[in-house]
Formats: C-alpha cells, structure tokens, sequence
C-alpha cells in the first residue's frame, strides 16, 4: 500500500559521488549514495513527500533533469537538495536551471570545501540557496530534508 504524497522533492548529486563510500573514505565517509538515497526515501515518506533520486557525472543530464521535474512537469517538484559536488564551482548552466526553476533547494557538501584547494571555496549555487551545509558528511543531506519537512 502507498501513501499518497502531498509534497515532491528531488535530491540531485553531481560528478563522482556515485563513489560515495569508496572513493577518499577519509574526506566523504563510507556511506554509499544508494544508502544515502534510501535513508532519505524513508524519511520523506514519512512526511508524506516523494523524494526522487538522481545523480549524474555529466553536467548537461543534471540540466535537463531539473527541467523535466520542473518547468516541464506536469506537476513540478517542490524544492531540491542538491550536492552539485565538482558542479559547484564551474556550472553557470546548472545554475541558471536552478533559478529558471524558481522553487527553494539546499545546497550540500559532504567535506567542508572552505578547509580545502582555494578553487573550492567559490559555489555559483550559494548566493541561490535557501541554505548551504558543508563539512558535517552525510549527515548535511538529513538537516536539508528536515528543513523541507518543516518549512514547505
């Protein structure tokens, strides 16, 4: 039996975090992003919001999702969590999605990219966001989506 949801969100994650729980397990944890996703599935579901997944290591497949659960959809979504990761600091397009979109997203970082290469500190989605929560590891997805529970 499903339960009929009230609110839709999607949770969006750029380049390389497919190899969440592998990949630098000393900077991103060792949770996978398919745990990720299922724990917020759950948790959505309780609030009666759909959570839909996408991740993506190609810039333009991120652009276009965002149009189909948008502008395109017949019924868009309601808000976004979106860690953009390597996205962050080059995707003008990625952006410009976000802000056609007009619907509020957090934006999340696993590692604090401020402690990090100096490259890492500029994001072309922070001045866009409802908020930004970088450094505390997975953990930053679960404030976004409590966020949302509360505030959509």
């Amino acid at each position: 039996m499903s339960i009929a949801t009230s609110k839709k969100l999607a949770l969006i994650n750029g380049a390389n975090l497919h190899l969440l729980g592998k990949r630098e397990p000393h900077l991103y944890g060792t949770t996978t992003l398919h745990d990720i996703e299922q724990r917020l599935q759950a948790q959505a579901a309780q609030h009666a919001i759909e959570l839909i997944a996408f991740q993506s290591n190609h810039e333009g497949a991120i652009v276009d999702f965002i149009g189909e659960i948008g502008l395109l959809a017949a019924r868009p979504v309601d808000g976004i969590i979106i860690n953009p990761a390597a996205f962050t600091h080059s995707s003008i397009a990625i952006r410009d999605a976000l802000s056609a979109l007009n619907k509020p997203f957090i934006e999340v970082h696993l590692s604090n990219v401020h402690a990090r290469e100096p490259f890492r500190s500029h994001s072309y989605f922070s001045d866009k966001a409802v908020g930004v929560i970088c450094g505390l590891g997975d953990i930053g997805y679960d404030m976004a989506l409590q966020w949302f529970i509360k505030n959509l």
